[in-house]
């Protein structure tokens, strides 16, 4: 496992669009949450807003709702580890670089096992710099003390982000090409599945719950926002059956890769 990783960061330690991508990703995870936290204080000055803004949203970059809040703001960036992960796989493909590790001695599960540690280690990093921004953000609007009730959600965006980053993989090792796999992942992910989710929560008594993408969303609501609306509509989600069915899909991503990869043609 460790010289996988090793060879894994021969591969990338000097590839320049990787470390571009990666850290323009931790910057705007920073700055889009910093964003939403000057919103929350512009909002909280003005006197007739503030009782409305308090009622509906709380205090959402307070001790412990800020553990939620900044996992959901931070969800909305995660095509950015999906992108990089899109490249450096399909970059295998373009320069033949996986079919010489085959050559030279590995096998095809270690290659792609390799892939989806990466994946694993870019869901941690991911992870750790929203903890990282939450605990920020946190002190700085300095309402409460710190606390770790709600921290939860931060386990739950780690799932999500292992969820959006292996649906880029198995796009990467579906398409094997760059444009193809990214196009058909942006698409997927920003548009046609939302889509879907409308019709079905409309027509099929919410069943768009259940999507793979969605389903982890549905886990990291922005705060009290998704409690107003369950008590609007017929059929209140079933956290603990969605839970499962996101665990049910990251399984099923990671068979698809390890089996698509290893009977495909090289």
């Amino acid at each position: 496992m460790g010289q996988l990783l090793a060879i894994e960061w021969m591969k990338v330690k000097n590839y320049r669009a990787f470390w571009i991508l990666l850290c323009l990703y931790v910057a705007t995870i920073f700055g889009a949450n910093y964003i939403a936290f000057r919103i929350q204080e512009s909002i909280y000055q003005s006197k007739q807003a503030k009782g409305i803004a308090e009622m509906v949203l709380g205090t959402p970059y307070s001790f412990p709702t800020v553990w939620q809040t900044t996992a959901n703001i931070s969800s909305f960036l995660l095509f950015i580890p999906g992108l990089i992960m899109i490249i450096t796989i399909t970059n295998e493909y373009s320069f033949k670089t996986h079919r010489q590790n085959v050559i030279d001695g590995w096998t095809r599960q270690q290659f792609i096992v390799a892939k989806i540690m990466m994946a694993a280690l870019l869901s941690l990093l991911s992870t750790v710099v929203v903890f990282m921004a939450a605990t920020l953000y946190g002190f700085m609007e300095g309402t409460n003390s710190f606390s770790f009730d709600g921290f939860s959600y931060i386990w739950l965006y780690l799932l999500q982000a292992m969820s959006y980053i292996m649906v880029a993989v198995v796009m990467a090792v579906l398409f094997k090409r760059g444009g193809l796999a990214i196009g058909v992942f942006f698409s997927y992910a920003l548009v046609l599945e939302q889509i879907i989710v409308l019709l079905l929560n409309k027509y099929a008594n919410y069943s768009g719950r259940y999507l793979p993408l969605e389903t982890t969303d549905m886990l990291v609501p922005f705060p009290r926002i998704q409690q107003i609306m369950n008590k609007l509509i017929a059929t209140p989600p079933n956290y603990t059956a969605i839970f499962i069915m996101a665990l049910i899909y990251l399984a099923a991503y990671l068979f698809f890769s390890v089996k698509k990869f290893t009977t495909d043609d090289l």
